[in-house]
């Protein structure tokens, strides 16, 4: 999939001089930004999701020594 966007001009010189040192395309680089941004709002997405479950009562809550307890690990 083509996708075209314009960058500022100090972050495409950025850009350009990290491809320049790591000998890697332009596109290498910003396919790597994109994928690890993508895992970043995912993440991210996920745990405000968990947090309004939390918030709300429906996701349980355990202490670390419930969490020991049930694992075996209690002394």
């Amino acid at each position: 999939m083509a996708i075209s966007f314009e960058l500022d001009d100090k972050t495409e010189q950025r850009l350009r001089k990290l491809a320049m040192r790591t000998g890697k395309s332009l596109d290498a680089h910003l396919q790597e930004l994109i994928a690890q941004s993508i895992d970043d709002l995912e993440d991210l997405y996920l745990a405000e999701a968990t947090m309004q479950r939390v918030a709300s009562g429906k996701e349980p809550v355990y202490s670390s020594e419930q969490v020991r307890k049930n694992l075996g690990l209690a002394d």
